[in-house]
C-alpha cells in the first residue's frame, strides 16, 4: 500500500512545485511595471530590449479584465483602479506566469508585463498570451 501511495504522491508533489513563489517585484514601482529579467521568458511594454519589448494594449483596463476572465486557467489576484494582476497556470505542468496591467488613461493604453516564474525559456508563451489579449480587446 505504501508503494502505491508514493507512486501517486511523487508526481503530485512535483506538479505542485511548478507553481513557484509569487515574486516580490510585482506591482507598480516608481509609477510603472518592473523591468523583465535577463531570461527570455518575459515581455513588457516598458522594456526597450527587442527580445522583451511588446507594445502596450490600446484600450481600458476594464476591457482587459473582461478578455482575461474569459480565458482558461486564469486567477485575478489583485485589482485596483489603474492596476490588474493575474496568474495564468499552464495546463500540463502547472507552471504559473505572472501577468500585470497598468492603465495609462491619458494615452488610452494599458502597459503590460507577462513573465514566467520558473525556467529560462517560455517558448514564446508570454508574448502569444499578450497578443491574444490584445486581439480580444480590439474586437
Amino acid at each position: 500500500m505504501k508503494t502505491k501511495q508514493m507512486i501517486i504522491m511523487i508526481p503530485l508533489l512535483t506538479l505542485l512545485g511548478c507553481a513557484g513563489q509569487r515574486p516580490d517585484t510585482l506591482g507598480i514601482q516608481s509609477g510603472q511595471l518592473a523591468a523583465c529579467p535577463d531570461s527570455p521568458n518575459c515581455v513588457s511594454s516598458v522594456d526597450s530590449r527587442e527580445s522583451h519589448s511588446i507594445e502596450p494594449i490600446a484600450g481600458s483596463l476594464s476591457r482587459i479584465k473582461v478578455a482575461i476572465s474569459a480565458m482558461d486557467r486564469v486567477n485575478i489576484v489583485e485589482e485596483q483602479d489603474n492596476y490588474l494582476y493575474a496568474e495564468f497556470t499552464s495546463r500540463l505542468m502547472g507552471y504559473v506566469d505572472d501577468v500585470e496591467f497598468l492603465a495609462d488613461p491619458a494615452n488610452n493604453q494599458v502597459h503590460v508585463r507577462s513573465a514566467s516564474r520558473l525556467g529560462h525559456s517560455d517558448m514564446g508563451v508570454n508574448r502569444q498570451r499578450i497578443e491574444a489579449i490584445r486581439s480580444a480587446v480590439s474586437n
